[in-house]
Formats: C-alpha cells, sequence, structure tokens
C-alpha cells in the first residue's frame, strides 16, 4: 500500500428534510450566494424553489442553463456574474454536471485569464484560490458533491478535461434521496453506472490494498442491488439513499488511498463525450466492458477473477479465465438489465474519429504509461472499434 493524504472536509447533511441546515451551515461562508442550475428540472420539481425559500435572507443570483456536459461557456459567464455582483459563496443545486460547473467558476473568479487555460493547466497549479462551493444534490452519479475534481467541455475544441484541487471540494453539501425521486430511469441508470466507473476505476489496479477493495466490493453490490429498484419504484427511499451515499464514497479518495489508479475507460470516454456530447454514464457502460476484455491477462487475472467471485458470486471452482469472462458478462448483462446501450454504433457513432480521438487520449492523459494497463494510441482505438 502507498503513501497517501485523506481528508473530506465536506460537511455533510444526508436525509429528509435536511435542506433545513443549509442557511445555518451557509452563512458563515458568505450571503451573497450565486446559485448555479440547469436547464429546468429543479424548476420543475420544485427543489428550486426549495432552496430560494430557505435562503430567504441571503442575496441570490442565478445562472442557469448548465449542459449535462457543462461547458466553459457557462463558466465564463459565471465567472462575470461573480465578479459583477460580488459574489461570496457558489450554490449548485442539481447534479455533478452542474457542480462541476459551479467549481469550476469558483475557481475561475480568482484566474487571471480565460477558464480554459485554467482547466488545462490545473495539474500545473492554476488553481491558487477559490470562492466556497456548497451543493444540494439531485441526481446520484458522479460523486462530485464531496470531491476537488471538475470535468469541463470546450466544444470549439471537441476537448473535455479533468481540473482538480482540493481547493474545489464543496465546503457543505444537502444529500436528500428524496430529492432524487424525480430523476427519469435512463439517468438513473447512467448515474449508476457512472457510480460502478468510479469504483473499478480504482479497484482494478494495485493488489496490496486488501481493505480498500473489499470496500469497493461492497459499494458495487450496494449500485447492483438498489439501481434497478430505483428505476422500477423511483420513490424508494432506501434505495435512492443507498445510490446517494454509494455516489459519494465511490470517488471521494477512500476506496483509492494506497492505489495507483489510472482511469483509463474515463479518459476514453471523455474523448466520445467530447466529441459527441453523449451521456458520460452510457458511454462508460459501453466502453468499460470492452476495456476489461482487452486488457485481461495473466498480469490482471487475479483481480478480474476476485470480481467475479467476490461482485457477482461465480464459482470459485472454476478456472479463473473463466471466472473473469464470466464477471465480465455479468457486469454487461446487469448493463442490459437497466437498459443501458451496449453499441456506440445504436447511437449513431461510426470509427470515423477513433484514431484522432485515441492519439489525443493518449496524448493528454498518461494512458501510455498507465500503471496498471498502459494503452498506447493504437490500443485505444482497437477498444473503441470494440464498442461500435
Amino acid at each position: 500500500m502507498h503513501n497517501f493524504i485523506f481528508s473530506v472536509p465536506t460537511t455533510v447533511y444526508f436525509g429528509k428534510g435536511q435542506l433545513t441546515s443549509l442557511s445555518k451551515a451557509m452563512h458563515p461562508l458568505g450571503t451573497k450566494v450565486l446559485v448555479v442550475t440547469s436547464r429546468g428540472s429543479t424548476i420543475r420539481n420544485g427543489i428550486l424553489a426549495k432552496v430560494k425559500c430557505a435562503l430567504s435572507d441571503f442575496q441570490l443570483t442565478e445562472l442557469s442553463g448548465v449542459d449535462p456536459n457543462p461547458r466553459v461557456t457557462t463558466v465564463r459567464k459565471g465567472v462575470e456574474l461573480c465578479r459583477e455582483k460580488g459574489i461570496e459563496v457558489i450554490l449548485a443545486v442539481g447534479g455533478g454536471s452542474v457542480i462541476d460547473c459551479a467549481k469550476a467558476i469558483a475557481a475561475g473568479v480568482y484566474y487571471d485569464g480565460d477558464p480554459w487555460n485554467m482547466v488545462l493547466n490545473s495539474a500545473k497549479g492554476s488553481i491558487t484560490k477559490a470562492l466556497p462551493v456548497c451543493t444540494v444534490l439531485t441526481l446520484a452519479a458522479t460523486g462530485s458533491e464531496m470531491d476537488g475534481a471538475a470535468v469541463i467541455s470546450n466544444v470549439d475544441t471537441n476537448e473535455k478535461f479533468t481540473m482538480l484541487s482540493p481547493l474545489l471540494i464543496p465546503k457543505v453539501s444537502i444529500m436528500d434521496p428524496e430529492f432524487t425521486y424525480s430523476v427519469p430511469a435512463p439517468q438513473t441508470a447512467a448515474g449508476s453506472a457512472d457510480i460502478l466507473s468510479h469504483i473499478m476505476e480504482v479497484y482494478f489496479g494495485d493488489e496490496n490494498t486488501y481493505m480498500t477493495d473489499r470496500i469497493s466490493e461492497a459499494l458495487m453490490k450496494t449500485v447492483i442491488r438498489f439501481a434497478p429498484v430505483a428505476m422500477t419504484r423511483p420513490d424508494d427511499y432506501e434505495a435512492r439513499a443507498n445510490l446517494m451515499w454509494a455516489s459519494s464514497w465511490a470517488i471521494n479518495g477512500l476506496t483509492a488511498a494506497g492505489k495507483a489508479h489510472d482511469w483509463s475507460c474515463h479518459y476514453i470516454e471523455h474523448e466520445l463525450s467530447a466529441f459527441y456530447d453523449i451521456t458520460h454514464g452510457v458511454g462508460l457502460a459501453i466502453i468499460t466492458p470492452q476495456w476489461m476484455r482487452y486488457i485481461l491477462n495473466e498480469k490482471t487475472l487475479d483481480k478480474f477473477s476476485a470480481f467475479a467471485r467476490n461482485v457477482w458470486g461465480i464459482d470459485g471452482s472454476l478456472p479463473k479465465y473463466e471466472q473473469a469472462k464470466r464477471g465480465i458478462e455479468e457486469l454487461e448483462n446487469f448493463f442490459r438489465l437497466l437498459k443501458l446501450p451496449n453499441k456506440l454504433s445504436s447511437l449513431g457513432i461510426d470509427d470515423r474519429h477513433f484514431a484522432e480521438m485515441a492519439e489525443h487520449a493518449n496524448k493528454t492523459t498518461g494512458i501510455g504509461s498507465a500503471s496498471y494497463v498502459p494503452l498506447s494510441s493504437k490500443s485505444i482505438e482497437n477498444i473503441l472499434k470494440m464498442c461500435l
């Protein structure tokens, strides 16, 4: 197990009616608030109205219209509003895309230059200060309510990048599972695939992390148990609560502690959604099983057979390769159960940009020198072709 520092300073208010805690929690951070939302779901389900009521003693400025793959153009608008209105704290009301946009705005306020350059250079220290970010979560998926990452897209350049900084970790997150009752079944499915992917991206790595691997397996089994329930009974509180809490712990650093991790599937999917603007979880559900098949070898066999046995209950007396293959098939069958697409061709995507996408992913993400299974540009292109 490698050395690590683990700190999650987010104060979480979890459960029914926790919105009543928002005003008291936010007051020490500031009273001039930029409220960031998507294109209308929080208006239709009444959550935004409840938030405004809870913050009746605050000065609120609204920024709506955040896209599912949040765009730097919206970040620029948010930065301008913050500077114009003297914003002191940013409140994201929505899912991961809204929270990611809010984080980028929070850092962009203090960045001397275009926010896109800040996104591209976060690994080089471009983020030195940020407004405090708070969240009211309405979708269990990305875990952005409890981590320091944000993913931003630039449609002008067909690029999608992750920015990272501990300064982006939300200060306060309101997590009421009832706020996810209105999430449609397709979004619930895509969000569940995203949660699983976050866990698997770090699970398939170093072998010498017994404790965190067992936690990862428990989180995966939680998603597998409750995602179908939430899709068929959207107001099942226990299902929504378990998915919501699993989404946070999937990517807040706990399961990655002490491990080298590569995030290969995410980097490949970012290329897909940068070019085609597809739902992130849908792309991951298509890519992940094929990535697994591509990297299954003597080096990775033990981890894949453990995945098969401990997550899917595959018979441990079978040969290890048979266990591993069945585990991958079970994952693919689960995504089918959630009615997620399993082929890029079903989304109208062909191979015309694959070489370009593979080269860009390899050049900009470090997949080529990954610690678990390095992927050349040709390997990435082959995986994409397997997804057709």
